[in-house]
């Protein structure tokens, strides 16, 4: 008898270069689709992608790659199919993985857009050259996002993700210009 190849999933330690883009939110059908939940707003780019990459932990779990078959709208959100996952035992038991990919493998962004992983950890400070403190989350609300922002005590600020709070975001120097004040 011939010994047969496997093609099982082998983990990553690129922990520090994954990008996280979304997350399983539950199997859909018997035949192996997952729900999806991203995390940005251009779903469709993501689906050009040939593999994405998913863990239990997105902070310091291994990530595993995933052939990506088909990305389809369905109802207000997303669902998924791998090459790998065929029933719904399997796609039950993602349930709750994270999405990444490698940011090579990524498309470029537009002008003023920008991918969570770019802009979490960056120093905020107002148009008066207060320091707000560090852009700590994202919430996606039903209007628009919602900036998190934590000073040195602990103290949390919302700030709408809009243009006419948001001036200017620098990459390089690691800062966010926003226009609100300390009291607000």
């Amino acid at each position: 008898m011939e010994e047969q190849e496997t093609t099982a999933a082998t983990p990553t330690d690129m922990v520090a270069g994954m990008v996280v883009l979304g997350r399983v939110t539950g199997s859909y059908s018997l035949r192996g689709w997952v729900k999806v939940h991203f995390f940005g707003d251009d779903a469709e780019a993501l689906g050009d992608m040939p593999r994405w990459w998913l863990s239990a932990d997105a902070e310091q779990g291994a990530w595993y790659p995933y052939a990506l078959r088909q990305l389809k709208p369905h109802g207000k959100g997303w669902v998924a199919k791998f090459d790998q996952v065929d029933d719904r035992n399997a796609s039950e038991a993602m349930d709750g993985f994270y999405i990444a990919a490698p940011r090579d493998d990524l498309p470029q962004t537009a002008k003023n857009e920008y991918y969570w992983a770019d802009l979490q950890g960056l120093q905020v400070r107002n148009t008066q050259g207060v320091g707000l403190g560090v852009l700590v989350d994202l919430m996606t609300s039903g209007a628009h996002d919602v900036l998190c922002i934590r000073d040195a005590v602990g103290h949390e600020r919302l700030l709408p993700f809009v243009d006419q709070v948001v001036k200017e975001v620098d990459q390089t120097r690691r800062e966010m210009l926003v226009d609100w004040g300390v009291d607000w």
